[in-house]
């Protein structure tokens, strides 16, 4: 069978489908480019049949009919990312077994030292010409991705998935947010990524809407952009909101008044792969007019919860089941957890993914019968979600307590000295894990702890309050704008050495 994200592009043939800085395509171009680029691939076989191949290459059309063309190859797409050294590009290369590697020009010097020492045949796209050869029907079931986790608590894992699971994700964000061919979205996230892939670029292709692709981010770049008023989405991380504020705070008052027009002309503003800082939804409201829509997901399970489109949203708060999914909270116990009683969020659905590649314990370890294992904690009140942490990470257990790391994180950054913060729990023999915070402060603090903990008593419970505090120049950050805890763990332990 042809896959649906294909037929459904041939009805739009004729519709603007990517647009960059210097160029407009259509559909009928991203068809036309992606099937050179799976004939190239084939190379006269008649199907890739789940080759891997791990491709390089810049936010743009040519990165979306590069991905398209292994997938109309039979392939199982690698993306991997612009701004990983060469250990990290290495390491996504040979753990998938990608057997074909796919560059631009502008990154081929990243990846033809790779492919010469491993011996991997090297494409360059701008390369890839010619006649198109008759390409493989490829059935739904087939594997489609491998997007490797964050790594932010752990070596990262290949998560598989599927163009069913594609299909499944993409029509439930379809649904949820009234997806139109008349929209219109900037993209300007990471492309290696499951928030950029499917969220934004796929959402927009399948309904056959404009996606306007930027090669990076620039925040003065982004509010022009916004500020052209054709824009009927957009969809960002926490750290980009915080640097269009600080970008839109540094403009002119008739500039700054332009810029929030450009904004409530939009139908939808959304938020996701962090916690958004209550402080900085209600700045950005004021900014734009928007109550930023907070979603939950993962890269195994694509979104899971969402604030809903119409009605109101609650800060904080994650919303409730997207349209065909399934969420329970379950207990320490493995029972389901009590009524306004925190647990780990267990997600069941056709959109969660088929396994961690060649890794078949870490996936028997993710599922409880049909259920993911999320490893994240959350609370649910009055039908709607609210995130408390990562289990490995955010959730500290001291002194006999088991408290919340983005609670207290919530707190500390209401203190007018304090920019931005994290909080993990370092190992102790007196209280297990001693609450810990790595703070980013303002130029002219002189903040101390023994201040801090004075302030954040009138705020906290005492075993909520941080016993340690790092000040940093900055937090570290992936890819997505993820605080990296367990460097910041390192911090401290190296501080206590």
């Amino acid at each position: 069978m042809n896959l649906p994200l294909i037929t459904r592009a041939q009805s739009y043939s004729e519709r603007t489908a990517i647009v960059t800085p210097q160029q407009r395509f259509s559909y009928q171009d991203l068809l036309d480019r992606s099937a050179q680029i799976a004939t190239a691939l084939l190379d006269g076989m008649a199907d890739l049949a789940e080759q891997r191949v791990a491709f390089l290459l810049p936010s743009g059309f040519d990165y979306v009919a590069t991905q398209w063309g292994i997938w109309r190859a039979g392939g199982i797409a690698v993306p991997l990312c612009t701004a990983h050294p060469r250990p990290e590009l290495e390491y996504v290369i040979t753990q998938s077994g990608a057997s074909i590697l796919v560059a631009d020009d502008s990154l081929a010097d990243r990846l033809l030292p790779i492919a010469e020492d491993h011996q991997q045949p090297f494409l360059l796209t701008s390369h890839i010409s010619g006649a198109i050869a008759p390409l493989p029907m490829v059935a739904i079931d087939r594997r489609a991705l491998i997007l490797y986790t964050s790594g932010t608590t752990g070596k990262p894992k290949g998560v598989v998935i599927t163009h069913a699971n594609i299909q499944a994700q993409v029509t439930s964000l379809v649904t949820a947010w009234a997806w139109q061919p008349e929209d219109c979205i900037l993209h300007l996230l990471p492309l290696h990524h499951i928030h950029g892939i499917i969220n934004v670029l796929t959402c927009a292709l399948w309904v056959g809407a404009e996606c306007h692709m930027l090669p990076k981010f620039d925040a003065e770049t982004v509010w022009r952009r916004i500020s052209d008023r054709d824009l009927t989405l957009f969809m960002a991380v926490p750290t980009i909101y915080a640097k269009l504020i600080a970008a839109w705070s540094k403009a002119s008052k008739q500039e700054q008044a332009v810029r929030s027009l450009g904004c409530r002309q939009m139908r939808l503003m959304v938020s996701g792969s962090a916690a958004l800082p209550v402080q900085m939804l209600e700045t950005w409201q004021q900014i734009s007019g928007h109550v930023l829509l907070e979603r939950y997901g993962m890269t195994e399970i694509g979104m899971a919860l969402s604030n809903p489109l119409q009605g109101e949203r609650l800060a904080g708060s994650v919303g409730q089941p997207l349209p065909g999914v399934a969420v329970r909270l379950v207990d320490e116990s493995g029972a389901l957890a009590a009524a306004d009683s925190p647990g780990e969020i267990q997600v069941q659905g056709p959109g969660v993914f088929l396994e961690y590649w060649q890794n078949p314990e870490a996936t028997a370890k993710a599922f409880c019968g049909p259920w993911f294992r999320t490893g994240d904690m959350a609370i649910a009140q009055q039908g709607t979600y609210r995130i408390l942490g990562r289990m490995s990470v955010d959730i500290i257990k001291t002194g006999g307590y088991k408290v919340s790391a983005l609670e207290i994180e919530e707190v500390l950054r209401s203190h007018p000295d304090i920019q931005d913060c994290a909080v993990v729990g370092v190992a102790d023999e007196e209280w297990g894990e001693r609450v810990c915070g790595a703070l980013v402060v303002t130029g002219e603090s002189g903040l101390t702890l023994t201040a801090l903990r004075a302030w954040a008593k009138e705020q906290l419970a005492t075993y909520k309050v941080p016993t340690k505090i790092l000040i940093l120049e900055q937090l570290p950050r992936n890819a997505m704008g993820k605080v990296i805890k367990p460097a910041i763990v390192d911090l401290f332990n190296g501080a206590d050495s």
